[in-house]
């Protein structure tokens, strides 16, 4: 019978390809079955390349312009633990390089780690500090994270898929797939939340955009270049303000050096504060000089203020309700008028009290 010849060829056929799979893993380690990341070219990945060639696209230009902040240490961090460098572009759809970027799922930081998995990284969080924001800390964390999502798939577009959505929900997927699945994400594709399904074709696009800029319509000005600094033992509880105040330099850049101080002020015990290259001399010296802002836990100071960045929906009432305070306050501290309109992406100091500190929990 034809037919019946035929199905056993397949199944012989089935059979090698399986066992060809089995040997090429056992000669090469688990987690190390590829090293490189494929830039596969499909209509998925073409629809995200026009979407940031489009409406997307002044977003994808800022974001390339701030990657010259961090790259550079991402890169040698990667390097050293044996990971590709290309990876060092996936803060670029993660957070579009903003170490205080918070998404709805309250996902926070230039690696956007949720809680849970940024505590089980050691990325510590209380109520002055989260690590989240940290840019070198985070970057550590991410790098476990991805090696050890290696070493369970071996193939980098299912871990960037499990990055996204976590390494249960892609194994319940593979779990589901019939006995010939031989570790394509692509056969995994359809079968991810849609936000999974658009990440690795994104990150994709952006490998190609930022490898051939000229090819995708692009014309990149030079990145931002890493900011020089160096650490300072701060023992005593002290505003940033304050210390800008007496370093003659601005607020925010400190505030930018030292993303993981929630409430813009060092904590109750000492820590390594980042100061531009060649203050921390000059601090030392003022130090005495600078009032200490002795709060207690659970409190926050009445002349502090957390950030927040505005999303779809953000109005100054809805703010107000949020943080427990008035649409007043609000508009005075940010200069603003009430008949502004918010933008989404805008950030805003919102004033801090004790409730304040429980609502950016």
């Amino acid at each position: 019978d034809q037919e019946l010849l035929q199905q056993k060829e397949d199944i012989r056929l089935l059979i090698c390809k399986q066992m060809l799979a089995i040997y090429r893993a056992q000669l090469t380690p688990l987690g190390q079955r590829q090293k490189a990341i494929p830039l596969v070219v499909n209509g998925y990945v073409e629809r995200e390349i026009n979407s940031f060639k489009g409406p997307e696209r002044n977003f994808f230009i800022q974001a390339y312009r701030m990657s010259g902040r961090y790259r550079p240490g991402i890169i040698r961090s990667l390097e050293k633990a044996g990971l590709p460098s290309e990876l060092s572009w996936l803060p670029l759809i993660e957070s579009g390089y903003k170490a205080d970027a918070l998404s709805p799922s309250r996902a926070l930081g230039l690696w956007q780690f949720i809680p849970s998995t940024g505590y089980k990284f050691g990325l510590k969080r209380d109520q002055w500090v989260d690590e989240r924001m940290d840019t070198l800390k985070s970057t550590r964390a991410a790098i476990a994270y991805l090696q050890e999502l290696h070493e369970i798939f071996g193939d980098w577009l299912t871990v960037l898929a499990a990055y996204n959505c976590g390494e249960t929900r892609v194994l319940t997927v593979i779990r589901s797939q019939p006995r010939n699945y031989l570790d394509n994400f692509w056969d995994l594709f359809e079968k991810l939340p849609r936000e999974t399904a658009r990440y690795v074709p994104r990150f994709i696009a952006t490998l190609l955009i930022v490898n051939d800029p000229q090819k995708y319509g692009f014309s990149f000005e030079a990145p931002d270049s890493p900011p020089a600094y160096e650490t300072v033992t701060v023992k005593k509880q002290v505003l940033l303000a304050d210390i800008a105040k007496n370093l003659n330099g601005s607020g925010e850049a400190l505030e930018k050096l030292n993303p993981e101080l929630r409430l813009k002020m060092t904590p109750a015990r000492p820590y390594e504060l980042r100061v531009p290259q060649g203050a921390g001399n000059l601090l030392l010296s003022r130090m005495d000089r600078i009032p200490e802002c002795k709060i207690k836990e659970g409190k926050t100071p009445s002349t502090g203020y957390v950030n927040h960045r505005v999303r779809r929906g953000d109005t100054l009432s809805s703010l107000a309700i949020r943080y427990h305070t008035t649409i007043r306050a609000i508009v005075e501290l940010n200069k603003l008028k009430k008949k502004d309109s918010l933008q989404i992406g805008q950030v805003l100091k919102i004033p801090a009290n004790k409730k304040t500190a429980i609502a950016t929990r």
